[in-house]
């Protein structure tokens, strides 16, 4: 048993987690921007936040490519589960023994389940992610023997979170062949595109997967500035939000049966949903003051390049829901880890 500290950095003070938990001996992690640590760097794409202001509450205040202004959710995981304090993107180029040995992030800001999405954005689709799980383990086995890699992957905690910027660029944003589908039939789309995914993933070798369902898409600031919100009268979008509700219920269900079918895996749903609409209905129980701009900009419109370094940004991002116009803040991203952590050790302990 390991006891972890969290700071996290700020620029008025800094907040302390103690938690008790037990450790893995690594983590893996897949999806979009909420939990790209920087894979985005080393790729040809416009989806990037390698430059300030992202990163100013980091470590060393370094725009790293993570889409807030600190750190997100797989490295406040991680640190609670005692197995680093970061988690480096497995594209980076210097990666380390050690940081193979105790997990990399293969996510790509941007990406999706719907293989459209990635061709919009050309980022790194969820199978190109698992392609790179192939060459990790390759490498892990170089290190450790297969045996012993086999034995990592298989107890290593795995994360997956994507879906927001397919539902975003598909169905509600831009025109899209997929809208003819419905919400109904869309959900179902990449519903199958989950099960596909998880199978990819069990077949490499992990075994205890957390998929993250979807947060309350109508409560993002893009989302509200998409539907034309006067500035004064912004709020969440209730259909948004109960199609992220519905599919979700939906998502809790499949994993279960999947799960059912693979043998010895762990496969279960991480709710993000009820944290992040609970801050954003209720936001003096965090101590934020906004909660339908980002921090960055006017918090409208602001995102990747839009927000550089000529951008003027809040004084505290501490007050802030969200960081740009659609990533939450670092003190969003400690509050929905902590909860997670809550929820991983409801299943696995």
């Amino acid at each position: 048993m390991v006891i972890t500290t969290i700071l996290i950095s700020t620029t008025c003070h800094t907040n302390v987690a103690n938690i008790n938990v037990s450790m893995f001996p690594a983590i893996l992690v897949f999806g979009d921007s909420t939990i790209d640590t920087g894979n985005n760097n080393y790729i040809k794409t416009i989806i990037r936040a390698n430059f300030p202001p992202y990163g100013c509450n980091f470590p060393g205040h370094n725009a790293t490519g993570r889409f807030s202004n600190g750190k997100l959710i797989p490295d406040f995981i991680a640190s609670l589960m005692g197995i680093k304090d970061t988690v480096p993107p497995f594209l980076d180029p210097h990666l380390s023994d050690s940081d193979i040995l105790t997990g990399v992030c293969f996510a790509s800001a941007g990406s999706g389940y719907d293989n459209l999405t990635d061709r919009a954005t050309s980022t790194l689709s969820v199978s190109k992610q698992a392609d790179m799980l192939r060459s990790y383990v390759a490498r892990l086995s170089q290190i450790v023997g297969e045996e012993k890699a086999a034995s990592i992957v298989s107890e290593a905690l795995v994360i997956v979170s994507s879906g927001t910027n397919d539902f975003n660029l598909n169905l509600y944003d831009t025109p899209s062949p997929r809208q003819k589908l419905g919400v109904d039939g869309y959900q179902s789309f990449i519903l199958s595109s989950v099960h596909n995914f998880v199978q990819e993933l069990y077949d490499i070798g992990c075994r205890r997967i957390m998929v993250l369902g979807l947060p309350p898409v109508g409560c993002l600031p893009i989302q509200m500035t998409m539907a034309m919100q006067k500035q004064n009268e912004r709020k969440c979008i209730d259909k948004q939000n109960s199609d992220s509700q519905e599919f979700n219920q939906k998502l809790n269900k499949s994993l279960t049966d999947i799960q059912s079918n693979l043998t010895g895996s762990v496969i279960f749903y991480g709710d993000i949903y009820g944290t992040l609409f609970d801050m954003a209905t209720n936001p003096q129980r965090y101590g934020i003051k906004e909660t339908t701009r980002g921090c960055c900009g006017t918090g409208e419109m602001e995102l990747s390049y839009l927000c550089n370094a000529l951008t003027r940004t809040c004084r505290d991002p501490n007050q802030f829901l969200f960081w740009d116009d659609i990533h939450p803040s670092q003190a969003a991203y400690i509050v929905v880890s902590l909860s997670l952590v809550e929820q991983i050790l409801h299943v696995l302990s």
